[in-house]
């Protein structure tokens, strides 16, 4: 299988997700996070002791940005020509093929990959071995 050109150690400076102000107070406000907007909201105004707000400084490394665990950065592929593409990248993009690809498409994106030793994030998705009859 191919490796990555270089792989790098990604660093996550926040791995917890940001919680909404007084979420777990009530069941009606569910924790995905919203901006205080309130005159006096203590969180808007970072007091000590308030949750987190989301902000800039929390951004990750440019060159780790968007990169897989296993070190490429991803590309959607529809059909067998955008992987003509990656032809001359793939030691940095892994293609993973589109959700609304049929099965028999699929096949040939698949086997055109490997020709082209393109990695594939989700290349057995949707691939049946066919029974003889």
């Amino acid at each position: 299988m191919v490796q990555p050109l270089k792989k790098v150690k990604i660093v996550k400076k926040r791995t917890t997700r940001f919680i909404r102000h007084q979420s777990d107070r009530r069941d009606t406000i569910k924790p995905s996070w919203r901006k205080p907007k309130g005159i006096d909201n203590r969180v808007r105004r970072r007091f000590k002791g308030a949750i987190p707000m989301p902000n800039v400084g929390y951004g990750s490394n440019k060159k780790t940005r968007h990169m897989l665990p296993n070190g490429f950065l991803k590309f959607v592929v529809s059909n067998v020509k955008d992987l003509e593409l990656l032809l001359m990248h793939n030691r940095r993009y892994a293609a993973e093929v589109a959700h609304n690809v049929s099965a028999l498409k699929r096949k040939a994106i698949v086997e055109r990959a490997q020709q082209l030793n393109i990695n594939l994030t989700n290349g057995n998705a949707r691939l049946r071995s066919q029974e003889d009859a």
